[in-house]
Formats: C-alpha cells, sequence, structure tokens
C-alpha cells in the first residue's frame, strides 16, 4: 500500500508548470524557496539568477570552455604532425640513394620530429645497402612481435639494437614493416624517442605508415649493390 501512495502522490512536471502559471505569487512570495532554487525577484516582478544559480551556470560554462580548449590543442597538434609529415616526404622523395635515404630518416626524425634517432633497416643473407641496419631473417617478426603486425608502437627490447650506439637513450618507438623489390625483402623503419610516453601501444600509427609506405617506393628507384 505504501507503494501505491507513493505511486499517486509523484508529481507530474508539467501539472506543476500549470499550477504556477496560474499561481505566480506562490513562487514570487516565498524567499526561501527562490533561496533555495538559486533565484530571486528584482524590481519590476523580474526573477533573476541568484549567487548560487550564478555559480552553476559558470562552472557549466568552465567545464565546456576546457573540454574546447582540449579539442582546438589536440587539432594544433595533429595538424601541426601532419605538416610535418608532408615536409618529410618531400625531404625523403629528393634522395640520390639508399645512403642518402637512410641518413634523411635520421635527419627528419631528430630535425622535425624532435626524436632521437630514425633507422633502416633490411633482412637478408643478401647485400644490405650502406646506412641501413642489417637483419638476419626473421628478425622483423621478432621485433614486431608477429609475422602479421606491421606496426609497432611503445618500447621494444628486441629493438635498441637498430639505434646503435643511441639504443641506450631509447625509451619508446614507433616501427612500421617494409617490404622492398620483388621478390619482396622484409625491413623496418623505426624511430626512437627518449621519452617514455613519446610513442604508447594505444597511438594511431598512421602517419608512420604513410613514411614507411614513401620509403618503400623511394628505395626501389635503386638496386642494391
Amino acid at each position: 500500500m505504501s507503494g501505491a501512495r507513493a505511486e499517486d502522490q509523484r508529481l507530474d512536471p508539467e501539472a506543476v508548470r500549470a499550477f504556477l502559471l496560474e499561481n505566480p505569487d506562490l513562487l514570487k512570495d516565498d524567499d526561501a524557496l527562490l533561496g533555495d532554487l538559486g533565484l530571486r525577484v528584482a524590481g519590476d516582478n523580474v526573477v533573476e539568477f541568484g549567487p548560487a544559480a550564478l555559480a552553476r551556470v559558470h562552472a557549466a560554462h568552465k567545464r565546456e570552455a576546457t573540454v574546447r580548449r582540449k579539442l582546438e590543442a589536440t587539432a594544433r597538434e595533429n595538424f601541426a604532425a601532419q605538416a610535418q609529415t608532408h615536409g618529410a616526404v618531400i625531404d625523403l622523395l629528393e634522395s640520390r640513394n639508399h645512403a642518402d635515404l637512410a641518413r634523411r630518416v635520421d635527419d627528419l626524425a631528430q630535425l622535425r620530429f624532435g626524436l632521437a634517432a630514425g633507422v633502416l633497416a633490411l633482412e637478408g643473407p643478401e647485400n644490405t645497402p650502406a646506412g641501413w641496419r642489417s637483419l638476419v631473417e626473421g628478425q622483423v617478426d621478432m621485433i614486431l612481435d608477429g609475422h602479421q603486425r606491421l606496426t609497432r608502437m611503445g618500447f621494444a627490447p628486441t629493438a635498441l639494437g637498430l639505434f646503435g650506439e643511441r639504443g641506450e637513450t631509447i625509451q619508446s618507438m614507433a616501427m612500421v614493416r617494409l617490404a622492398i623489390w620483388e621478390p619482396a625483402r622484409q625491413g623496418l623503419i623505426a624511430f626512437g624517442s627518449a621519452d617514455p610516453q613519446g610513442f604508447t601501444p594505444d597511438m594511431g600509427a598512421e602517419l608512420v605508415a604513410f613514411l614507411a609506405r614513401v620509403v618503400e617506393r623511394t628505395a626501389e628507384r635503386w638496386p642494391v649493390l
């Protein structure tokens, strides 16, 4: 029975609104109720927002402004990264040979992206281009942690050797599989950061993968001598 009485006593918002419209003085003359609602009556029967209501509006506006600033900052960072990537593509396309391509990858890593190093590596018993790291067959799979994986973001101890004497400074990596020439030889493009949060597993690898495709097409201009 108590549940039934509670059900009967629930107020219909539309009924409350209609009642207040028909009896406006009930609200305007009740100072305690106005105070609880954060309102007050000014001259000429104008209901104004009181300090509590204004505080709630200000807090809501502050939250919206904070979210907007974060979105704007993210958009600026993404735009800057894309602009740097486009500039890097031009640099790579101007390479004169394999050694120059490897040098440019390292230069753009440090000068354009503020990273510790950029490396190109290639598997196989055949000759390895000058300036590229030489890998044994199957080493790309080991570094990427699986033969099906095309990318890996974060820290991978098995990849430290790619960076030579700079390996001790590397705290995170972004790596993408390469497939160059016919028949394809497996390789890697790897970027190393001294910041543990420079590359994390939850980051997207789209821009690095794009650079990898540019490296593949550029490297195929010349045979391995």
